[in-house]
């Protein structure tokens, strides 16, 4: 018997019911609440989108007016001496419809955005330039110039500083730490325009000099040696002994290899070889099974076996397709090779699939990024010829009329991007290393980073598993806003390194109030800019299990 309300005893089959019913209905309740969430997530998604619109709409009239009245648009028509001048003004005029108020030639112009949305009446509409060319036409052209050098200065930036802000929290008032501050803090404080100038004077026009004779001379070698020497004692740390030693070893190695390339003129005839690819390959898959899993998980290491192995084999079976290689066949071999890498951790993985899965996946890409290196270096003598022994190119996205096959063209515009990536990339480098070190440090310091360490946790997985991730929700609002300032540096990027992108659309267009040009550079950088701020949104709920949707 069990006691009920007011002392009433009742049967304990009846409280054994009610104890039913309540779980019952709890369950459903909880059921009811899981049932709301798409609801919730859907309704979330469309506020987003409508306060997207209007701040969009807000900025784009803005943007709008303050340019229209920056200049006056037929300043170079009135200088003319042209005998139809009167005709050519009569003609912008109309075409641009100056004959009308800012305000509501703005209008206009939204009227004609709406179009790109809802295709009526004549499709997309943004306008013409001054020449008359449809800005729908220019857009695309100057867009594909500009995410080739954005694009990969990005990811390689939020990597890179990433990285070494973990690192240099994890040794945090070394040597090490010091010396990447130094240098974040220096490269934080260059303009945009002097990194790319400093990198075309002395990196381009240095390194191509260079090859005209490229050999190293011993007092070079020596000094080369004693750099990176200090560098890597730095970062190795240690007693003075230790430091002695590494700095010793790492000089003295280095200055052999550079000798020994030097010596076989390696600079000019470059090659990488089996010897090389296989070495590496498994350097590679050594680095990501310590990172993820450690050494002691023998299913990671035979993930990353397989896929290195893989790696290897293909380098032997497929040189004879890399010859008449295309983009297409490259991006195929792509997604085959994360497809095995992932099927390769999954089958092997047991208990923790993802984990695998993650190892083969990256160690089959890295592994083969490789072998495609090794293609490249293979026609790097070809494409040295065919631009007459200057490789490293300073003007422009590419070399006019090259010809070539896929790899010679790879090459071309890898080194006409390379300088303008590096100064892209050192724009945001020391601002992700500052973050990321400052959010590792106020992370470890947590009590479920303590707690997870005093269960006996490996180092790796509580620095991986747990403090990474939290450390990343900080760094993905960074991101979010980071990829505005980095289009803004575009325009000086282009503008010194004659790259004709979204850069130079829009710097042109302000120079002479074409308001059109700027205006779609102005409708591109801000969508990206708001739809990243609204993946940074998602992304919370994702990297912190506590964030969700209300």
């Amino acid at each position: 018997m069990g006691v009920g309300l007011f002392g009433v005893r009742r049967p304990r089959h009846e409280f054994s019911r009610s104890n039913l019913d309540l779980l019952f209905v709890s369950s459903l309740q909880r059921a009811f609440r899981n049932a709301k969430v798409p609801s919730q997530m859907v309704s979330f998604i469309v506020r987003r989108i409508i306060v997207s619109v209007l701040v969009l709409i807000a900025a784009s009239f803005i943007m709008y007016v303050l340019v229209a009245n920056s200049g006056n648009p037929l300043s170079d028509l009135i200088g003319s001496s042209s005998p139809n001048k009167a005709a050519l003004i009569a003609a912008r005029t109309a075409q641009q419809h100056l004959n009308v108020i800012p305000p509501l030639r703005w209008g206009i112009w939204l009227s004609g955005v709406g179009k790109c949305i809802i295709p009526v009446g004549g499709g997309c509409d943004l306008g013409t330039n001054f020449q008359g060319q449809p800005i729908t036409i220019l857009l695309p052209a100057a867009m594909t110039s500009t995410l080739q050098l954005v694009t990969l200065s990005f990811i390689l930036a939020i990597v890179l500083g990433i990285a070494l802000g973990v690192f240099t929290a994890l040794r945090v008032y070394s040597g090490f730490d010091y010396t990447i501050t130094l240098f974040s803090f220096f490269l934080y404080s260059l303009p945009s325009f002097l990194m790319a100038v400093l990198l075309k004077s002395f990196i381009a026009l240095g390194y191509n000099n260079f090859l005209q004779d490229a050999h190293i001379p011993i007092l070079n070698l020596v000094i080369i040696g004693v750099v990176l020497g200090l560098i890597v004692q730095l970062i190795v740390g240690g007693d003075l002994r230790r430091r002695a030693i590494v700095f010793v070893g790492t000089g003295v190695l280095s200055a052999l290899i550079l000798g020994g390339l030097s010596a076989s003129d390696w600079f000019t005839h470059p090659s990488l070889g089996p010897v090389f690819i296989i070495v590496f390959n498994c350097v590679i898959g050594f680095v990501v099974v310590s990172l993820l899993a450690g050494l002691k998980n023998r299913r990671a290491i035979l993930t990353a076996a397989i896929n290195v192995l893989l790696s290897i084999v293909a380098y032997y079976s497929l040189q004879s397709l890399f010859n008449i290689s295309t983009l297409g066949t490259i991006l195929t071999l792509a997604v085959i090779t994360l497809i095995v890498g992932l099927l390769s951790g999954y089958f092997v993985g047991g208990y923790d699939r993802g984990m695998m899965m993650r190892i083969g996946a990256l160690t089959g890409v890295l592994s083969a990024a490789i072998v495609l290196l090794d293609r490249f270096v293979q026609s790097w003598d070809s494409y040295v010829q065919m631009v007459g022994g200057r490789p490293i190119g300073t003007v422009g996205a590419q070399t006019p009329s090259l010809g070539g096959n896929f790899w010679i063209s790879g090459i071309d515009t890898y080194t006409h991007l390379l300088l303008p990536t590096i100064s892209l990339l050192l724009i945001s480098f020391a601002g992700y290393t500052r973050y990321a070190r400052s959010g590792m440090l106020e992370v470890l310091d947590q009590d479920y980073v303590r707690t997870a360490r005093a269960k006996g946790l490996p180092e790796r997985t509580v620095i991986v598993r747990h403090a990474l991730r939290n450390m990343l929700i900080p760094i993905a609002t960074l991101i979010a806003t980071d990829i505005g300032a980095l289009l803004g540096g575009a325009v000086i990027t282009e503008t010194v390194f004659a790259i004709s992108g979204m850069g130079a659309l829009f710097n042109t267009g302000l120079q002479i109030t074409d308001v059109n040009s700027v205006m779609g550079y102005f409708l591109v950088v801000a969508i990206t800019a708001i739809g990243f701020n609204f993946l940074a949104d998602l992304a919370y709920s994702a990297l912190d299990p506590r964030v969700r949707v209300r």
